[in-house]
């Protein structure tokens, strides 16, 4: 039995008591993102925001999208201008426009020609030789049915509600995500969770159902909030734990109207999002505080274009344990001697000191 087909479908019920540390753990760590975020650089996180949430939902699909196109998509209609503008796309215009509409226009009341607008986005008219998927209609007659393995001996994961039920399903859920806004017992969080769960459930469309339930999460996330921006990406931790996603998804689309696991998945991996972003900042805060001190101490006026990537990358934790000269041969893409002479003067600078017993085994870290 599919959870849809339940008898109390779709009044869902959770264990309160497991879900609120969590809720508590988030709202923490919100208001700490939001404290550590300065006036001039909310315009860059939130670019950077919507367009890692942009690519990895598609990604989750297994759709490989031109960041550097998404960005500039993203910049024209935000007004941001671009030192090296990239070409855009129908799609990745499109994908702007709907990831706007649903963080800008949060305050708007959902209507179902919304999600079909923003379906026949998502799947330009122009593309329509690449991906017969009709934009901007509800799926057809044809049972919906999420499968896998061969075409002899499939293995149905899911079986969407039936077509003569979708309509009203829809205008059910549209009509409960407009009205639950204002439902004092039912925690902001929680809503997301269940707005997601409850749209890929319907699967009213052919296709995108994913991204758009996404987007959807995103609305929510932002009523939430009362703001038009998030700085965190739950589209990002979703494709880490891809397949614990489809897990959780399939598990709770079988069971009960119990979705307590399917609420502490949903919430746990919403605060990796914002726990992801508030170490990306941390992150940032201390490679500035690091120039600083270099630029206090250097001896000499500047440093290589090389030494500059190379202390960067370890900044960035691309080598934990240290680099060796070898590895910084391949880095800054120098000779083995210039290698030797530039880790030497970042020792004298004090930029980086060394570890091991000498030897191959040298190795050199930050001084922080």
């Amino acid at each position: 039995m599919w959870i849809w087909q339940q008898q109390e479908w779709p009044d869902f019920v959770w264990d309160h008591i497991r879900i609120n540390p969590l809720l508590r753990q988030i709202q923490f760590n919100q208001g700490l993102l939001l404290g550590k975020i300065g006036t001039e650089s909310v315009s860059q996180w939130t670019l950077d925001t919507m367009i890692a949430n942009i690519v990895h939902s598609s990604a989750i699909e297994g759709e490989t999208l031109n960041a550097l196109s998404v960005r500039s998509s993203l910049a024209n209609k935000l007004g941001v201008s671009e030192e090296n503008p990239y070409p855009t796309t129908a799609q990745t215009d499109g994908l702007a426009d709907i990831t706007l509409d649903a963080l800008q226009n949060w305050q708007q009341p959902l209507r179902l020609t919304r999600i079909l607008d923003w379906h026949a986005l998502l799947f330009p008219s122009n593309q329509a030789v690449f991906n017969p998927v009709i934009g901007g209609k509800l799926r057809g007659d044809e049972p919906m049915q999420v499968v896998s393995g061969r075409l002899d001996k499939p293995t149905i994961h899911f079986e969407a509600p039936p077509r003569d039920t979708l309509d009203q399903s829809l205008t059910e859920f549209i009509e409960w995500f407009n009205q639950s806004r204002k439902q004092a017992d039912l925690d902001p969080l929680v809503r997301a969770a269940i707005t997601h769960l409850w749209f890929v459930t319907l699967h009213p469309l052919d296709d995108g159902n994913g991204r758009i339930t996404r987007l959807l999460t995103d609305l929510a996330l932002a009523q939430a909030e009362h703001r038009s921006i998030h700085f965190y990406a739950m589209s990002v931790s979703i494709l880490e734990r891809r397949k614990a996603y489809y897990a959780i998804l399939e598990s709770t689309q079988q069971g009960s109207l119990d979705i307590t696991p399917w609420l502490l998945w949903f919430l746990d991996t919403l605060n990796d999002a914002v726990q992801h972003t508030l170490n990306n900042i941390e992150q940032t805060i201390a490679k500035t505080q690091f120039w600083l001190r270099v630029d206090r101490r250097l001896l000499t006026p500047t440093l290589t274009t090389e030494q500059v990537k190379v202390l960067n990358r370890l900044l960035d934790g691309d080598f934990s344990d240290g680099i060796s000269s070898s590895q910084y041969q391949k880095v800054a893409k120098v000779s083995r001697a210039t290698a030797t002479r530039h880790l030497a003067q970042l020792v004298e600078q004090q930029c980086l000191v060394k570890t091991g017993a000498g030897g191959r085994s040298t190795r050199y870290v930050l001084v922080r």
